[in-house]
């Protein structure tokens, strides 16, 4: 492959696309649409929270980012290269010396530009929740790099359809349904396989029990009837009576058995979503342990299905020790990060496609599906 050649593509890609009125319009909107979700956010946080402010207002943006990204670059990407074969353009690019590699190359990295540039229209709104407080450089930093590899993972997966199947609109169609399949379809996995992966779990309990009603204190005879001439009670009937404290023992032992979901059995399955990368990958703030933005309270979720459930719990009210549970920021600290197995499987998946539309585009070609124009 050749720098200069690669280039060539990549711009011809991007006039195509920049000479679109639509493509400005799109823009647009979705810089009108972070300034409606940012105001919303700002007036949604109480007054004087401003670090939380900043913390909440940022994930919100970075995840409205990603959530366009994922629905419109299979528009852009989905039809790069079959499209060009439906106008008849892409034969005479063919027998210049523009390699394949060269060709798939120069259309991935227009894609991948034309995907970055909502996160560019979207980094002034990132730096005003920045500003807010509670958002430092390292959380800056590592979301907006999760966000250009995001955005490079789904153009990769459009022009690997753009080149394995024949039909544009197909190509963009299967598109969507593999990015939704990482969105929605490791969710529907994860509690379809929570739910048939059950345990039998076996709850012990035991607590406080009255040992006997407690005899109410007497009352000094002298207090119960007033004597003749008697106008004010006595000093010895103005002081309240001492209640008895009642006296308590352990009650017996309770035993029930439920059945309980083994969501560490599936956690898995959450890695390949963009979403959970995207948290998972991002450091968190936490307040007294507990994640005050999205980010945080998304990978606690993520983390907290990693653990397996006991198989007898129990609960002992006699035992005056207080049982701690561990806070969301311990419970993170012990598990295991996923991001890097998400990203791994998502860049498997885009490599493969991408190769596939190498191996469909290269030329001479043996063979051709029926129907498709060459020139």
């Amino acid at each position: 492959m050749n720098a200069a050649r690669i280039g060539t593509i990549m711009r011809l890609e991007l006039t195509q696309r920049v000479r679109s009125v639509a493509w400005y319009v799109l823009l647009g909107v979705f810089a009108v649409l972070l300034v409606i979700v940012t105001a919303l956010s700002f007036a949604a946080v109480p007054i004087g929270a401003a670090q939380l402010a900043g913390s909440a207002i940022f994930s919100i943006v970075v995840y409205f980012v990603l959530l366009l990204v994922v629905l419109v670059s299979p528009t852009l990407s989905g039809n790069a290269i079959n499209g060009d074969r439906e106008a008849a353009t892409l034969a005479p690019v063919q027998i210049t010396l523009a390699t394949t590699g060269d060709i798939i190359a120069g259309k991935l990295l227009a894609g991948w530009t034309t995907g970055l540039a909502f996160l560019a229209v979207a980094v002034p709104f990132l730096l005003i929740a920045m500003a807010a407080g509670g958002v430092s450089v390292g959380v800056l930093l590592a979301s907006i790099g999760v966000l250009v590899v995001e955005i490079g993972i789904v153009a990769a997966i459009g022009i690997g359809f753009s080149g394995i199947l024949a039909r544009p609109l197909f190509s963009v169609a299967v598109t969507y349904l593999v990015v939704a399949a990482l969105v929605i379809g490791t969710l529907i996995a994860f509690g379809l396989g929570s739910a048939a992966s059950r345990m039998e779990v076996e709850s012990r309990s035991r607590s406080l029990e009255p040992a006997s009603m407690p005899s109410m204190p007497t009352v000094p005879p002298q207090c119960m009837t007033a004597a003749p001439g008697q106008t004010e009670p006595l000093p010895e009937c103005m002081t309240p009576l001492p209640m008895p404290e009642p006296e308590f023992v352990c009650g017996p032992w309770t035993t029930s058995r439920y059945e309980a979901v083994r969501t560490d059995t599936v956690w898995w399955i959450l890695a390949a979503n963009p979403f959970v990368v995207l948290a998972d990958a991002t450091p968190s703030r936490f307040e007294n342990g507990y994640p005050i933005d999205l980010f945080g309270n998304i990978k606690v979720f993520v983390r907290g299905a990693q653990v397996a459930p006991e198989a007898v719990q129990e609960y002992d009210g006699c035992n005056e020790s207080e049982t701690s549970f561990p806070t969301s920021e311990q419970m993170i600290e012990g598990t295991t990060p996923s991001w890097f197995v998400g990203l791994g499987v998502q860049l498997l998946l885009a490599g493969l496609l991408v190769w596939g539309a190498w191996a469909r585009t290269r030329t001479p070609s043996k063979r051709m599906p029926p129907g498709t124009r060459i020139a």
